[in-house]
């Protein structure tokens, strides 16, 4: 019997996207039409120019998932969507396209949370999900969940202003390093001295697990007129160490208190190589096992959403048509929230 097909959309942002997925496992096409180039002209993510921009590519993004596939819309067995968090105008675009395929075709409709994509994103493949600590880090989010298993979560803690990969890009924009920020620090940092200027270490030893990464993007600012460009990759070096070495703590931390010995990490600040490498020596010396999720499944993309709807799916669980999209995270996702 052959496993059930699912394409998935993607809009929450500034990435459309659309993937089919076969069971849990086999990703027949994926793909993902960036808008970065058009945002860095304004140094960060415009809500109408995404969503104007996901009304024109929505179709030949569909269009070339299929293609790659080699199948059509009318052999769906069932239809996702990015229902939220994210930006409104821009769900929108995505949760009404697959709406309107799953009635056009008397489908199954699966809203699902983009935090919930990520959550998963490092298990892909995998038809059982097992318990873990989960690190989310994005431009949007940072989060620290207790996984259960697929569709029980609980929330640890999250950013308290900032995420991670916002206050990347807001010091790249300081630095006048171009959008999107966190590639762009990263490079420079790799020849700097990360020693050099102590930045804070925002809620460090807080005693939770929340985050803060505001007063780190001013301190940097402060130090904007002491400086000259020559100091740039030392400025770097030193914000993404203390960025690093704030959720490697606490990620280590939680997975303790929690009992958990995996540690799970995805978005797209998970792609930072000196995250990896100092999270992963952690958790080593910690006895625990790490796991990131691949590359391609990091940044937004609508795989992981199709991947969230397929474990959906294995619980029997599915969606109202009429259920609205959520711009905010949700408490919903949560347990205890």
């Amino acid at each position: 019997m052959n496993e059930p097909l699912l394409l998935a959309l993607e809009t929450s942002c500034d990435e459309t996207a659309a993937a089919v997925l076969r069971g849990t496992k086999e990703l027949l096409g994926s793909s993902i039409a960036s808008q970065a180039s058009i945002h860095a002209a304004y140094g960060g993510v415009v809500p109408e120019v995404a969503s104007r921009n996901h009304l024109a590519h929505l179709q030949a993004v569909v269009a070339e998932a299929l293609a790659q596939a080699g199948l059509t819309l009318n052999v769906m067995d069932a239809f996702a969507a990015t229902t939220g968090p994210g930006l409104a105008s821009a769900l929108l675009v995505g949760a009404s396209a697959a709406k309107g395929y799953a009635l056009a075709l008397n489908r199954p409709f699966l809203a699902i949370n983009h935090i919930e994509g990520h959550l998963l994103s490092p298990f892909f493949g995998r038809r059982e999900i097992p318990s873990a600590l989960g690190l989310v880090v994005s431009g949007g989010h940072t989060l620290l969940v207790d996984i259960i298993t697929a569709g029980h979560y609980r929330l640890l803690g999250r950013t308290l202003d900032d995420a991670a990969g916002e206050a990347f890009d807001k010091v790249a924009k300081l630095l006048d390093l171009g959008y999107p920020g966190g590639p762009a620090v990263e490079a420079e940092a790799r020849c700097g001295d990360s020693t050099r200027f102590p930045f804070p270490r925002g809620m460090k030893n807080s005693g939770n697990f929340y985050f803060s990464f505001s007063g780190l993007k001013t301190s940097v600012k402060y130090l904007l007129p002491k400086i000259s460009s020559a100091d740039r990759p030392d400025v770097c070096a030193g914000f993404q160490e203390a960025i690093v070495d704030v959720l490697v703590h606490k990620a280590v931390q939680a997975a303790k208190e929690n009992r958990r010995d995996l540690i799970a990490v995805s978005g797209g600040v998970s792609l930072n190589a000196r995250l990896r490498e100092a999270l992963s020596a952690a958790a080593y010396d910690a006895g625990m096992a790490v796991i990131f999720a691949e590359p391609t499944l990091c940044t937004d993309n609508a795989a992981m959403i199709a991947y969230a709807a397929a474990q959906a799916r294995l619980r029997d669980v599915s969606s109202s048509l009429a259920e609205d999209i959520a711009p905010s995270l949700t408490a919903s996702l949560f347990e205890n929230a």
